[in-house]
């Protein structure tokens, strides 16, 4: 049996996102990092990986991005949900717009792309997700309100 893992990891260009996806591909699995700056993660491909353009608020980039895996692949064994990003500031000097598109990328875009592989990962009968989050929840920092909600 292949022990070798697909992996999709987003937030793969850089900080905890591409390490791990660095650190994957040196482990010797299969490793799509995702990102929506697909020129940030150079380094991924040049250790192996495959970088694919993905901002997880866009429903028919993930579609895209699972398909294309689901293709070359045939499967994808772990999802690593780690997009996400904060926005700091005084309640009143954060505007909606940003606050509702932290919360696109943080949450909604969370939800969206598992609920792309799900299915995937039922017909497999395996596989694996991992959400990565923050102590946001439990630890509060200054003007972090719309991060910490």
């Amino acid at each position: 049996m292949n022990s070798k893992k697909v992996v999709l990891i987003t937030g793969a260009s850089s900080g905890m996102g591409k390490d791990a996806a660095l650190q994957l591909i040196q482990e010797g699995n299969i490793v799509y990092g995702a990102a929506r700056r697909v020129n940030k993660m150079k380094s991924l491909v040049e250790a192996g990986g495959y970088a694919l353009e993905m901002d997880v608020t866009q429903e028919e980039q993930i579609v895209a991005g699972v398909k294309k895996i689901m293709e070359e692949q045939g499967r994808i064994d772990v999802l690593v949900n780690n997009a996400g990003y904060a926005v700091y500031g005084a309640v009143e000097d954060i505007s909606m717009e940003d606050a509702r598109r932290q919360f696109d990328v943080n949450i909604f875009g969370l939800a969206r792309l598992t609920k792309e592989v799900l299915p995937h990962m039922r017909k497999q009968k395996a596989g694996k997700i991992i959400n990565i989050s923050s102590m946001g929840g439990k630890v509060y920092t200054p003007l972090g309100a719309w991060y910490h909600a």
